[in-house]
Formats: structure tokens, C-alpha cells, sequence
């Protein structure tokens, strides 16, 4: 544990130290986010993740999930461009929770063009991003958690153009029971470089902390505030707040802002969810404004054993 705490003393300063240099990371899909929950909050989700969607946002959060938990979502980025996520869960008592992430990101089929025939050669192909991960994480003491996820990261432009990588989160969360206030942080995407050729690029590195609480808390009702800070590898610093509004745990609104972030800007959304004395079913939606590029559609399903 003492190891764990070094880590994430001496990460930060690394990170901080290094200059900004956008466009100089490879495996970019790496920083998509994946839940239409996190998203519409802005990104601040280090320590609300409560379902399977913890293996990409938190691992240490998947430790409290009290048996199974499974997600599925699906973003329609910018270019016609698919981002697919699936996680699953599954609590395995004192040994610890054990999780899968399967990522993706693929691109419509194009055309093959060379200088010579910039109409098109008559064959065809597409590009992909693809990561799996398989993750860790186990409770500490009655409040504390740690957690992490081992990835294979592949890349594929065209025939035998193709790189990949291997990267590690490590995360920890601290939950206390004053109005479920909690405080989170995460290392991720820390590993080897992708190389295409003669070029290699170092993966989109970051130290992420935050923070939640219920502001308010009304009966069966509650309001959810949450705030992110980030430091990537290759950008600026960047601060996210977010809101959600529980309705009786029936329906859910969110909203979120990002600061020192140019591009990506608000967002909202909303969520449906029913609870069985079984199961829990959570339809989640949001919308993510970047500005001049437009706007990302995410949609998701949560399901929890």
C-alpha cells in the first residue's frame, strides 16, 4: 500500500512537468469516454461510477459492486466514426472483483486512393482502435479501495500498417458515510509506446483526481455534485464539474461543464432506471457539445445482478 501511495505522489509531478504537446500521443480513442453517464456529467465521474463502467473510469469502484454488473454503450463520434464499449463485473467475495473491458473504435468503409488514382483503386478498407483490458480491484479497509486494469492496445490503419501497446490503470477511492462524499484518484493509460513504422508514440497519459458528494438529499431524492481535475501528457490541465438529479431513482437529469478545455465544452443528458428485488435496469443518454466540431450522441445500458 505504501508502494501504491509513492506512485501516485511522484505521478503528478511528472506529468505537470512535461510540456504541452497536442497531437504528440498516439491511441487518441483512448481518451473517448464511454458512458453516457460520466459524459453527460463532464467527465467528472472518477468516483460515481457505481456500475461495470467503473473498469474504464475507476477500477477501484468495482469492488463495491455487490455481485454482477454489465454495460454496454454505443457513441456515434465525429466522420462517421462508431466508439463501442462493453465492460462486465463480477464481485467474487474476499478475493476481489475481477473485470473485462472490450473497447472500439472503427471507421465506415473507404476507399483506397493514391496519387495516381485519387478517384479510388476499386479496393477498399477500414482502420480500427481496439483495446481489452482485464481488471482487479479489491477493497482496502471499510472505506478505502484500490484497483487496476492490465491492457492490450491494438491499432490498425490499413493491411500490415498496425501498432500496438501494452498500459495500465491503477486507481484508488476513499468512501465515507457523510452524505456518500468521496474522493478518488487515477493514473491511466501508463505503458509502452505505438509504433507504426519508424515512428513511435507514447500512449495519451494522464493523472486524474475528484471528488462527489449529495448536496442535497430529499427523501428518495438526491442531487449528486461531482468535480474532476486532469492532467494528460500531452495538453493543458483540465477541470470538470457535474450535476445529477435522482429522481426516486426512477429518472435521473445531468449536466457538466469543463473548464480550460477549448473544444469540448457543456453537456446534458438524462437516465431511466427500474429496480427489481433481482436486478436494476439503467437506460442512460447524453449529449456532449465540442464546439465548432458539432455534437457526440452516447447511449448506454446498465444492468446490475
Amino acid at each position: 500500500m505504501k508502494r501504491l501511495i509513492l506512485i501516485f505522489l511522484i505521478s503528478p509531478a511528472l506529468l505537470i512537468a512535461q510540456y504541452e504537446r497536442p497531437g504528440s500521443t498516439g491511441g487518441q480513442f483512448l481518451s473517448i469516454g464511454v458512458s453516457p453517464r460520466a459524459a453527460a456529467m463532464g467527465g467528472a465521474f472518477i468516483t460515481t461510477a457505481t456500475g461495470a463502467e467503473a473498469t474504464y473510469y475507476n477500477p477501484a469502484a468495482a469492488a463495491y459492486i455487490e455481485n454482477v454488473a454489465v454495460a454496454i454503450t454505443h457513441t456515434e463520434w465525429f466522420a462517421n466514426i462508431n466508439h463501442e464499449f462493453a465492460g462486465v463485473v463480477k464481485n467474487m467475495g474476499r478475493k476481489g472483483s475481477f473485470g473485462l473491458i472490450l473497447v472500439g473504435l472503427t471507421t465506415d468503409e473507404m476507399l483506397v486512393r493514391t496519387p495516381l488514382q485519387p478517384d479510388g483503386t476499386g479496393e477498399t478498407f477500414y482502420a480500427g482502435d481496439y483495446r481489452i483490458g482485464l481488471m482487479y480491484a479489491r477493497e482496502v479497509t471499510d472505506h478505502v479501495s484500490f484497483g487496476g486494469t492490465i491492457n492490450y492496445i491494438y491499432s490498425s490503419l490499413y493491411k500490415d500498417f498496425a501498432a500496438s501497446a501494452v498500459s495500465a490503470d491503477i486507481a484508488v477511492i476513499y468512501i465515507t458515510n457523510v452524505h456518500n462524499f468521496r474522493f478518488g484518484m487515477k493514473i491511466e493509460n501508463f505503458g509502452s509506446e505505438l509504433k507504426f513504422i519508424n515512428e513511435a508514440y507514447p500512449l495519451p497519459t494522464n493523472f486524474q483526481f475528484g471528488m462527489s458528494t449529495h448536496a442535497l438529499e430529499m427523501g428518495t431524492s438526491n442531487l449528486l455534485l461531482s468535480m474532476r481535475a486532469m492532467k494528460p501528457n500531452d495538453g493543458k490541465p483540465i477541470g470538470s464539474l457535474g450535476l445529477e438529479l435522482d429522481l426516486k431513482s426512477l429518472l435521473l437529469l445531468r449536466a457538466g461543464y469543463q473548464l480550460n478545455n477549448e473544444i469540448q465544452t457543456w453537456s446534458s443528458g438524462l437516465g431511466c432506471r427500474w429496480k427489481t428485488a433481482q436486478y436494476t435496469i439503467e437506460i442512460d443518454y447524453s449529449y456532449s457539445n465540442f464546439s465548432l466540431l458539432g455534437g457526440a450522441n452516447r447511449i448506454g445500458l446498465n444492468l446490475r445482478f
